[in-house]
């Protein structure tokens, strides 16, 4: 009789005990890292996504700004958290194809110490000017820099972030001498620039929309393929005489290696529903982003094509990391 009552008890115990792993993805809150400060594209981006995936999911997504190192301390953070969904990253082209390649010991392994949930997207890089600079254009201001050498400055999210790489290759191409001053993230580069402490900026259009509209920075050219339907009067570096200074900032969503394959193919499928939303298209439009719809294993061979294709880039500029 003592055991036909003890085992409904050791039958009680062991669903007590049942690993959270068992229950529904997610169970609890998320933190999501950003490695940049508050106020860059990877931390609008970041929000944006963490606001939807809390409503959809249930959960709160927890934006945690962890910036530094071109985005490689909290990309390391996240690498060397449990692989159980509970600790993901807004990644980037910054934080793993180029602070890697800056750094003389990376702490990771972009590709092998990921995993690679999916990809955002992103925009151009924008190379604008403060008002007063007297220039219009490309072609002005390559003619002002070479009439006053080591003089013009312009300011970008950090030593070897996309933005510096861009203005660094435009700078090779235009055979101009500008003194570049390294930010820790895009935001302050943006507010020293409309404050008129830089003569201007270089760094993506998600960050500079809002000054270029407002018309306290003037935008000379973006690293965008073709003009943007919501910038028509804004050329590209390619038409600008410049056909290589072109790229695109992406973003995106990781994990560390080992994330259960059912919880990334969730995260997938929710961040592309998500991206399809039309207040998120609209949103993300105006700052020239469009959508990617990459499944995982898509995503994961594009970072590392791209990890293989800024290397040599990044060597090539010098640029050393803060």
């Amino acid at each position: 009789m003592a055991t036909g009552i003890r085992l409904p008890v050791l039958l009680l115990g062991l669903i007590l005990a049942a690993p959270a792993w068992s229950q529904p993805y997610p169970a609890r809150s998320v933190r999501l890292v950003v490695p940049f400060p508050p106020g860059g594209t990877a931390d609008t981006l970041g929000r944006i996504v963490a606001i939807k995936l809390t409503e959809s999911l249930g959960q709160n997504f927890v934006v945690e700004n962890r910036p530094g190192a071109g985005g490689l301390i909290g990309s390391d953070l996240a690498s060397k958290s449990a692989p159980d969904g509970y600790t993901l990253l807004v990644s980037g082209i910054a934080s793993h194809a180029i602070a890697p390649a800056l750094a003389a010991k990376p702490p990771f392994d972009p590709v092998r110490e990921f995993t690679h949930i999916a990809l955002f997207g992103g925009p151009p890089a924008v190379f604008a000017v403060h008002p007063s600079l007297p220039a219009k254009d490309v072609k002005a201001y390559v003619a002002l820099a070479r009439s006053r050498p080591h003089e013009l400055s312009y300011g970008s999210p950090g030593n070897g972030t996309q933005g510096h790489l861009m203005a660094e290759l435009f700078r090779q191409r235009a055979k101009i001498d500008i003194v570049h001053v390294p930010y820790r993230g895009a935001a302050l580069a943006v507010t020293d620039a409309v404050a008129g402490h830089i003569h201007g900026v270089s760094t993506t259009l998600t960050t500079a929309s809002a000054q270029i509209r407002a018309g306290r920075m003037r935008a000379l050219a973006l690293s965008s393929t073709e003009r943007l339907p919501d910038y028509p009067d804004v050329p590209t570096f390619r038409e600008s005489g410049y056909p290589d200074v072109v790229g695109t900032v992406w973003f995106s969503l990781s994990g560390p290696a080992g994330l259960p394959s059912d919880i990334v193919n969730r995260l997938n499928g929710e961040v592309r529903r998500i991206l399809q939303l039309s207040d998120v298209r609209d949103r993300l439009r105006g700052d020239g982003i469009a959508p990617n719809q990459l499944d995982p294993k898509a995503f994961s061979d594009f970072v590392a094509v791209e990890v293989k294709r800024w290397a040599p880039v990044v060597r090539a500029s010098g640029a050393k990391s803060d």
